[in-house]
């Protein structure tokens, strides 16, 4: 969890509002604090980028989506978004399987993942709903 005092965000005028944003932030964080530095140093240009890659790329696109005022053009980023998401799972079993973390750490992150995932697909069902 990212414990910062609420005047961190401006609620009022950006992306950071959206709790689809701040989710994918949780991940982002405990994949940058929790994960990475457990991944032995091969792994620099291998796991450790593609985890860097993925994480950003779901709050990337989540902000990018509220830069767009259309929803149909808009809700493509959302389901990148979510595509990250099922990128950093799959990443995580990796990195349990090959032992760099335990269960613990597999555990939180999935429990984190899945919260994302599911607020996530909760915005694209709000979005479809809008276009129809």
């Amino acid at each position: 969890m990212v414990n910062e005092p609420n005047e961190f965000y401006d609620t009022n005028r950006d992306f950071t509002s959206l709790e689809a944003w701040r989710k994918c932030r949780e991940v982002k964080l405990f994949f940058s604090n929790k994960i990475l530095p457990c991944l032995p140093k091969e792994e620099k240009f291998n796991l450790d980028f593609q985890i860097r890659k993925a994480s950003v790329s779901s709050t990337a696109n989540v902000s990018e989506r509220y830069g767009r005022y259309h929803y149909q053009e808009g809700i493509q980023f959302y389901r990148i978004s979510r595509a990250s998401l099922y990128e950093l799972k799959d990443h995580l079993i990796s990195c349990f399987d090959f032992k760099y973390i335990g269960i613990e750490l597999k555990q939180e992150g999935e429990g984190l993942l899945e919260t994302a995932k599911k607020t996530l697909n909760g915005y694209i069902n709000f979005v479809k709903s809008k276009i129809k």
